[in-house]
């Protein structure tokens, strides 16, 4: 599989290409702007798969398709978590949310190895992408979660979770209660569902709702740990990698 990253920034680029190399992936090229891509496109057997950032130093990355016909795979490596997420979904192989995620570059590099013997439509509509980032989808978010205890079902509004988390492979609610329910949902499925200026996933583990944070405290290794009004059972931390984002999400 014969594998290409497009990132201006060079450490990472280089951070995800080990992270491929562990997934036994081998990267061939890193490209780290519009220029430099045209020229190696023009010189070079395209690859198979491309991890593409957005926004590279001189222009966006488009612009090296509206230039060059290219009709390989692509595995979007964005910071648009706001909005146009429906489009990178709808044509391209994944997206990956910056900074990347261990267990998300697996699954993404799982699915693109997946449809190959399907011989799947791979090649990507970038003009529907572009029109969606210059005009952002209008995005219904969710307003209730409903959960079935018992025989019945209860109905939790949004805003009365402060934290939705991840444990035993079951995915969690915490409401301001104190209580604890089981969602038929993923912290995955719960990205497109939740509004990003109140819930901000922290790790692998939590989704946070900004207006439950009681308390935020340095911890080691350059981490952050929160303490939440009535969430106490785990201990939450902000990953290290998620740190810078979340307190730019923070103001």
């Amino acid at each position: 599989m014969n594998t290409i990253i497009i990132e201006d920034e060079k450490p990472a680029a280089r951070r995800l290409s080990r992270m491929l190399a562990e997934l036994n992936v081998e990267v061939s090229q890193m490209l780290h702007s519009v220029e430099e891509s045209i020229a190696w496109f023009q010189e070079n057997e395209h690859p198979d798969l491309i991890f593409l950032d957005i926004q590279l130093s001189d222009g966006l990355s488009f612009e090296i398709f509206d230039a060059i016909d290219i009709k390989s795979a692509v595995i979007f490596t964005t910071a648009y978590d706001e909005y146009a997420l429906q489009a990178f979904k709808l044509n391209s192989i994944d997206y990956l949310l910056k900074p990347i995620d261990d267990e998300e570059l697996e699954v993404a590099v799982k699915k693109y190895k997946e449809r190959i013997p399907k011989k799947e439509k791979l090649s990507v509509d970038f003009d529907e992408i572009k029109k969606l980032l210059v005009n952002p989808i209008e995005r219904n978010y969710k307003k209730r979660f409903t959960v079935k205890i018992g025989q019945h079902l209860k109905m939790i509004p949004v805003e009365e979770i402060e934290c939705f988390y991840s444990e035993n492979k079951g995915t969690y609610a915490a409401t301001t209660d104190g209580r604890n329910y089981l969602l038929e949902t993923t912290l995955e499925d719960l990205q497109n569902e939740l509004q990003p200026e109140i819930f901000f996933r922290v790790s692998r583990k939590f989704y946070i709702n900004i207006n439950a944070i009681k308390d935020i405290i340095t911890y080691t290794n350059s981490r952050l740990q929160l303490k939440l009004h009535h969430f106490h059972e785990f201990e939450i931390i902000v990953s290290r990698e998620r740190v810078k984002e979340f307190k730019d999400w923070l103001n």
